[in-house]
């Protein structure tokens, strides 16, 4: 609620991942190693990786995308890796990333990047997106996770509900659709937060396709499962359900009767905001038995679904400047309710503090003005709830050297379908994996002995020695972001097993 009054001082020129068995009954001294790796999914409350480990975001929000700088904030001063190494540092393992729908028009570009003595060296000439890609591969490779946020329509400000009339839902969906493509097979990105704050008069479950925020995010999640169904889809409350009101994107009473049914089973997370009075006075705050009445609150609006284990909660925003005595006692009993990672290990809320970034105008950031210096005070009340990272690792588009940005790439694997001895058949599948549609793309590779192509179809080929390059057929070359194209060809002798291949795209 009352977001208006938590806009961001854009100053410039201008889990711990603990194996646990339901509801915690394994000991939290039994760990696993590098649990988080690949795609998550969700099993009851808990968030689990790709082998099926549990694990815990305990991370932090990083904004500048949804403003119009187009880009993180704080690259004015400082080194883009620098700050993520600085936050893996500090024990946060997942970087929630707000951005608007500005970011996908053509010609938007970030400003306000310093590039001065070699820092953000390799973000020089890129667009928004580009900058993203960076920021998501090298988040990866440190063992950080990212979460996007579709924070606003465009940079002017938030907005009650998920389109205007600027920005209709054809476009949100189509740009959600545009990221999931964009990192399909990157798991850095484990998910997508659809929108940020929806409040009144928003709804949930009132039917109203205008209004009725429950249904939006059906639609727009399917969409980006069909997209990549691996993704997680975070949704987030709204601000009023059968007259009782909350925060902003707090409110998930309605998900008890109403709960987001996806195409996909097990991809949603349940998103509550909450604040302190340095973002707005309510109610529970002026209660004779605050804080002891937190807890009871937290469980009306969104706690519940926690603890009666209908899905896993997500705690997308909290923050506050801690200048007053309320505000301290708020966030000694978020964190407490939140459960100690000690203790609960990764079965526990979920959450991203707001913010990384000093500029949050009503809470201040874990970084001091100078863009450098922790807020150790800060910091310190989360230390009870942060999560060890990720197995870091892998490439995506971002890497330095790699296209990247608005240009184009691709991707191939090599497959035999049968070998014989005498011969063999195999099959090359072409992905469009990077930002731009593609017209032509070739494949490159070398056999490690004697073997010669005998024929191709559906693309041509020319053999020089024993490496092969095969360029597409005139009806095949044309692919769209994430789209294939197959081709294949015989050969012989057989017995050459499956080489590397490159490809490369325009």
């Amino acid at each position: 609620m009352f977001r208006s009054l938590r806009r961001a001082l854009c100053a410039v020129a201008a889990a711990l991942l603990i194996p646990l068995g339901a509801a915690g009954l394994q000991p939290a001294h039994a760990a696993a190693e590098a649990a988080g790796a690949g795609y998550w999914h969700t099993s009851g409350r808990q968030i689990l990786d790709a082998s099926g480990q549990p694990v815990r975001i305990a991370g932090i929000n990083w904004f500048g995308f949804e403003t119009s700088n187009n880009v993180v904030h704080g690259l004015w001063s400082r080194d883009y890796k620098s700050m993520i190494d600085q936050m893996k540092s500090l024990g946060y393992n997942t970087i929630r990333i707000p951005y608007s729908d500005d970011i996908f028009k053509s010609g938007t570009v970030p400003n306000s990047i310093d590039f001065s003595s070699g820092k953000n060296a390799d973000l020089q000439g890129l667009n928004s997106l580009g900058v993203l890609d960076r920021i998501v591969s090298y988040a990866g490779k440190d063992g950080l996770k990212v979460i996007l946020d579709r924070h606003r329509p465009d940079s002017g400000g938030q907005s009650a509900l998920w389109y205007t009339a600027a920005v209709p839902e054809s476009t949100w969906i189509a740009n959600l659709k545009a990221l999931a493509a964009r990192y399909k097979g990157q798991d850095t990105v484990v998910g997508i937060d659809l929108h940020n704050e929806p409040h009144d008069p928003a709804c949930w479950g009132c039917g109203d396709t205008a209004v009725d925020w429950r249904l939006a995010a059906q639609r727009a999640g399917n969409a980006v499962l069909g997209v990549n169904p691996d993704l997680l889809i975070f949704v987030e409350g709204v601000q009023t359900f059968n007259g009782v009101s909350g925060w902003w994107g707090g409110n998930l009473m309605g998900v008890a009767q109403y709960p987001v049914q996806l195409s996909v089973a097990n991809r949603v997370v349940y998103s509550a905001h909450d604040y302190a009075t340095s973002v707005a006075q309510q109610s529970w705050f002026s209660d004779p038995s605050f804080p002891a009445n937190m807890p009871g609150i937290w469980d009306k609006y969104w706690g519940y679904i926690f603890k009666q284990n209908i899905a896993p909660v997500w705690v997308g925003e909290f923050g506050t400047t801690l200048q007053s005595t309320v505000d301290q006692k708020w966030l000694a009993a978020l964190v407490s309710y939140l459960r100690p990672t000690s203790t609960y290990g990764a079965d526990s809320f979920h959450w991203t503090f707001w913010s990384w970034n000093p500029n949050s105008g009503d809470t201040g950031g874990i970084l001091k003005d100078d863009w450098q210096t922790v807020d150790t005070v800060k910091d310190g009340y989360l230390a009870s709830i942060k999560a060890p990272g990720f197995p870091g690792g892998g490439s995506g588009p971002g890497d330095p050297g790699d296209p990247g940005g608005n240009t184009a790439a691709c991707t191939a694997t090599y497959s035999v379908s049968s070998d014989w001895g005498s011969g063999f058949n195999a099959e090359v599948k072409v992905t469009n994996s990077g930002s731009t549609a593609l017209s032509s793309w070739k494949v490159t590779w070398t056999w490690p002995g004697s073997q010669k192509v005998t024929s191709m179809w559906n693309a041509s080929y020319t053999q020089t020695g024993s490496t092969v390059t095969a360029a597409n057929a005139s009806h095949n070359g044309s692919l769209a972001v994430g789209g294939s194209a197959s081709f294949g060809f015989g050969g012989a002798p057989g017995g050459g097993g499956v080489p590397s291949v490159s490809c490369t795209a325009a």
